[in-house]
């Protein structure tokens, strides 16, 4: 006959190891799910409701978090850093974001998760923006610009995207024809001050 003490003894020991074995089982199940292919990843197969929620909060918050430190610059209004943002933007980004007046191209009808068109505007704030254009994100065909950008060129896309939203075609065109370099000329310049400040060093 097991005593009162005895039982309060097994008990907390029988319940870990109850958790322990629906632990494994849980991993056991998700590891085979993963390795017989279960899930599909086609684009062109939308996400479970479930899956699409768990990865579109963990991005919404990741971005949120890490934006946090992000220093806006008080230069975003001016017109020289909207018209070069302008440019940038039509050269890197429209045909994933369009733009005014802009059909619907290839690679945007392709991509899953789809590109948000940025002329509808957006939640985010001036830092989330700079943080997801240098950074990307990850497998949603969103580049970390960063990579070969500097700063200042994020910066210059941020004050447009500020203005982005409302724009015709023809004001959308007027900017985009501003621009004070075409996007070579800008990755040049910005190359050729990257080796200024090493000589400087």
């Amino acid at each position: 006959m097991v005593s009162e003490k005895g039982l309060r003894l097994t008990s907390p020991w029988k319940i870990a190891g109850i958790a322990a074995i629906l632990v494994l089982g849980i991993v056991g199940a998700g590891a085979l799910f993963i390795y017989f292919g279960a899930y599909d990843v086609a684009a062109d197969v939308p996400h479970t409701k479930l899956v699409y929620w768990l990865l579109d909060t963990a991005r919404d918050r990741s971005v949120a978090v890490r934006a946090e430190d992000v220093h806006v610059p008080p230069s975003l209004g001016e017109p020289v850093r909207i018209s070069a943002g302008a440019g940038l933007y039509n050269e890197m980004c429209s045909s994933c974001h369009l733009a005014p007046g802009m059909a619907k191209t290839e690679i945007s009808q392709g991509l899953y998760p789809a590109a948000p068109e940025l002329s509808r505007g957006t939640d985010l704030t001036p830092g989330e923006e700079f943080w997801i254009i240098k950074h990307g994100i990850k497998m949603s065909g969103m580049a970390a610009w960063g990579k070969t950008h500097n700063d200042t060129l994020i910066w210059d896309m941020v004050a447009f995207l500020r203005k982005l939203p409302g724009l015709s075609p023809a004001q959308y065109l007027a900017l985009v024809k501003s621009a004070p370099e075409d996007h070579d000329q800008m990755m040049k310049m910005m190359n050729m001050e990257g080796m200024d400040q090493e000589d400087h060093k």
